[in-house]
């Protein structure tokens, strides 16, 4: 018996005294291995597919929320025919899961409809257009077109005392279309 609690306290020792990261599992990938597996690259590298794809420049919103972000990715989906294609930028910190922020874009005439049970109140923005804010499944979600596009905002409920509806307006209005003087068609 004493031989057993003795091997039970040194594993004990063992496993409490070693760093943080002895037990990490060796199949543990980094963001910068896991999102480009899935299709992700640097921003400008998927707003510059997207734009060749659809002959139309984009712009992104010159704010982020005032959280902290280790990482941001794009990726342009370029599915099955252009209705399901659209320009997702992703910003995630890696030390804080719910600092999660996205954007995706796409154009107009395939834009997502709003349905009416996730919507909560809706804003005007600085344009004159109107944006709506819904609840959708882990996610507050600000969605409004600006030019040609449809512009989703998207951000982890659990920020939502930091990155308040207005914040996200914000965000919105700082799109600027105004020096746009290098359309594509």
């Amino acid at each position: 018996m004493d031989r057993i609690f003795s091997l039970c306290l040194s594993s004990f020792y063992l496993l409490f005294s070693q760093p943080n990261n002895a037990y990490l599992n060796d199949s543990f990938s980094p963001y910068e291995e896991i999102y480009p597996e899935i299709g992700y690259k640097t921003v400008e590298a998927a707003a510059s597919d997207f734009e060749r794809h659809f002959h139309q420049k984009l712009k992104l919103p010159l704010r982020v929320p005032p959280i902290s972000f280790t990482h941001h990715f794009g990726r342009f989906n370029n599915l099955d025919g252009e209705r399901n294609d659209f320009y997702e930028v992703t910003f995630i910190n890696n030390r804080l899961p719910e600092h999660h922020y996205k954007i995706t874009v796409r154009p107009n005439h395939f834009k997502l409809p709003s349905k009416k049970e996730y919507i909560v109140k809706t804003f005007e923005l600085k344009n004159g257009t109107t944006s709506i804010y819904m609840e959708i499944s882990g996610f507050n979600v600000l969605a409004f077109e600006k030019e040609d596009w449809q512009y989703m905002l998207w951000i982890d409920k659990r920020v939502s005392e930091k990155v308040t509806p207005e914040v996200l307006v914000d965000i919105a209005n700082s799109i600027d279309y105004t020096n746009l003087d290098d359309k594509r068609g």
